[in-house]
């Protein structure tokens, strides 16, 4: 099979999850975008011999997590956007989680998404970002506590 009908395969398999991860991270759906797109065209440019679709998988979510990273370091500010639309809440408890979620710092951001959303353990996480694993494992911690926080605060305030 040639490259670019796996690259179709690819975007139509992985495209969900690499957009909700890049957009984790960066909190711009615009910036998500170019992102996915970058790590598709790096797998042309690559043409990486990977044994199946979890190394697949892994790579491109290393990938996009690089280009993440990199766009991050060029921004000189973060502005907030509505992603909500993005991350469906079923009920109205569920909209304040996400809300939090957002809020939340983009290191801390992207180990949830990845341990939440798409069930990577803290060492998988560790070499998708390239951060050891006791270092996800904080930011899982202090994202968790800073959720407690905020859904107890906001709960006191009704």
């Amino acid at each position: 099979m040639d490259h670019s009908n796996r690259l179709e395969e690819l975007v139509n398999k992985y495209e969900n999850t690499l957009f909700r991860t890049a957009l984790a991270i960066l909190g711009d759906a615009q910036e998500a975008e170019d992102a996915v797109q970058d790590a598709y065209l790096r797998y042309l440019e690559k043409r990486p011999e990977l044994r199946d679709g979890e190394h697949e998988k892994a790579w491109l979510l290393k990938v996009t997590a690089n280009r993440c990273k990199s766009i991050l370091r060029q921004r000189r500010r973060h502005p907030a956007v509505e992603l909500l639309d993005i991350y469906p809440a079923p009920d109205e408890s569920g909209r304040e989680l996400v809300e939090a979620i957002l809020a939340l710092p983009a290191n801390q951001r992207s180990a949830v998404h990845l341990h939440y959303y798409e069930g990577y353990t803290s060492e998988e996480i560790g070499a998708i970002l390239g951060q050891r694993p006791g270092t996800v494992r904080s930011h899982l911690s202090r994202a968790r506590e800073a959720l407690r926080r905020y859904l107890t605060d906001d709960k006191e305030e009704h």
